[in-house]
């Protein structure tokens, strides 16, 4: 495991989140990514008589968290957020007042190489947050060619899912692939040339596409949505960063239909469902950084930040 110390992570849209959530010194709230800590350490500095339940699936994290939060009203937790009712359990599953996720991978586990996320440099092939069960390479020297390309194509957005899959396939069959760098070399050398001199990092999309397929990343969003909204107390806040458009689709689709009261067919000239909206939107269009952000953290570029209030 990594020295506390070295878990470097930026806190994205910090202030913003801060304000969506619209803390209550005596209320409870759940970080379901604490990384670093960063959004956590801010939470729980503004209460007093509440409570901070923060969650992490990554050992190190697990630890930075702790270390960095002792002293204040927080009790950290190993679990993915999708397990968020089990997690609090433990402590009487109390009603949320607030939950923050920041989804996708941490600048720690980008720039830890041995982690295997970065297709820089070279490290075994992992990329598990958990640091348990199967590895990338485990993915990409067992799955069949069809299998991986429909990983690339859905969760990469990979034009040339097909012909990275089969470059995959046929380098496999002389030794295994078990490296970042040995990956990112075939997955190059299935472009076509021209479209690796304009591509600055090729890879991007199928490390992406690998790391959201052995993490399971969108169904544990999924599954965690609905299990953390109904955690949620009436007027409890839910603050959602995303980082790439599978997820950004799946948090617009979700919130959308708990901000939706009739659910009828658009051809229904009156309502007859009875529907009620369970939420009201906080934000109609994504909170994303400003320029003096965008200056400092460069992982601050794609995010998108979403708030709901539970009615």
């Amino acid at each position: 495991m990594s020295e506390p110390i070295s878990f470097s992570h930026v806190s994205v849209l910090l202030a913003e989140c801060i304000e969506g959530l619209a803390i209550q010194p005596d209320g409870i709230y759940l970080d379901g990514t604490a990384g670093g800590a960063g959004h956590s350490k801010e939470i729980a500095k503004r209460l007093t008589t509440g409570r901070l339940y923060a969650l992490d699936q990554d050992p190190d994290a697990v630890a930075v968290a702790t270390e960095r939060l002792q002293g204040l009203p927080a009790t950290v937790i190993q679990s993915n957020f999708r397990y968020a009712a089990q997690a609090l359990e433990q402590v009487g599953r109390p009603a949320l007042n607030g939950v923050l996720l920041d989804l996708g991978v941490s600048s720690h586990q980008l720039d830890a190489r041995e982690r295997g996320f970065s297709y820089l440099g070279d490290a075994p092939l992992d990329m598990r947050m958990s640091q348990t069960g199967p590895t990338a390479a485990d993915l990409v020297n067992s799955l069949s060619r069809e299998e991986l390309a429909r990983i690339l194509k859905e969760y990469g957005e990979e034009s040339y899912s097909w012909q990275i899959a089969g470059k995959i396939v046929t380098a496999r069959e002389s030794e295994p692939i078990t490296t970042t760098s040995r990956l990112a070399e075939v997955i190059v050398s299935a472009f076509p040339p021209a479209v690796r001199r304009k591509e600055k990092n090729p890879a991007r999309r199928s490390f992406q596409a690998l790391r959201i397929a052995v993490n399971g990343e969108l169904d544990a969003l999924s599954e965690g949505l609905d299990a953390l909204f109904d955690l949620l107390a009436p007027g409890g806040r839910f603050c959602i960063i995303t980082f790439h458009s599978l997820e950004d689709r799946l948090v617009k689709q979700r919130f959308r239909s708990w901000c939706t009261a009739c659910t009828c067919p658009s051809e229904f000239p009156v309502c007859v469902c009875g529907g009620v909206a369970k939420a009201k939107q906080i934000t109609r269009k994504p909170i994303e950084a400003g320029e003096e952000e965008l200056a400092v953290n460069r992982r601050s570029r794609s995010a998108k930040l979403r708030i709901i209030e539970k009615i």
